[in-house]
């Protein structure tokens, strides 16, 4: 019984520690706070029901972004599903280097985005992720994630022409 609790308490910890983190990477993956709620909420059930063999690996944070993505990509491939009209969450995910201009800037241009490439920019650059570790995550090759990142960032450099973005600093 000793046994259980502890591993109750660890994953009590865990949520306790990573869900803000966890809960912006599900908003930069899908762009909707309702959404992002879901997709953690669904990620952390299936981590508690693996939490023994995933907490011993040490690959919490890794098990958890997959699920998030994976759960998002098949919502998106599901052909019932529907779309919902809604308010946009009022706080922002983005770094805090960013002006609030820049930031809305960013965050519309990666809604424009496709989800595997939207997917990916997040992981490679919010979560900072390398190239093998997006692939596994995403379950694909790692020169997918290099033509998706590719493809992702021409289409995010077009949509942030120099007079939307007032800071100083640019996007990779």
């Amino acid at each position: 019984m000793g046994t259980r609790q502890a591993r109750s308490d660890e994953f009590t910890a865990y949520v306790d520690a990573r869900r803000g983190h966890l809960r912006r990477v599900a908003y930069l993956v899908c762009g909707d706070w309702h959404t992002a709620e879901d997709l953690v909420q669904t990620a952390l059930v299936k981590l508690y029901a693996a939490w023994p063999r995933i907490h011993t690996a040490g690959a919490e944070d890794a098990y958890v972004r997959r699920i998030i993505v994976r759960a998002h990509l098949d919502e998106k491939r599901r052909p019932w599903r529907r779309e919902r009209v809604g308010l946009d969450g009022v706080d922002q995910a983005a770094p805090e280097a960013l002006s609030l201009e820049d930031n809305d800037a960013l965050l519309a241009a990666l809604k424009t985005l496709p989800h595997r490439q939207r997917a990916t920019v997040v992981l490679r650059y919010w979560c900072g992720l390398s190239v093998e570790e997006t692939a596994e995550d995403l379950g694909c090759s790692t020169g997918t994630v290099k033509s998706q990142t590719a493809r992702a960032m021409s289409a995010l450099r077009a949509a942030l022409s120099p007079e939307d973005v007032t800071s100083e600093r640019r996007f990779a």
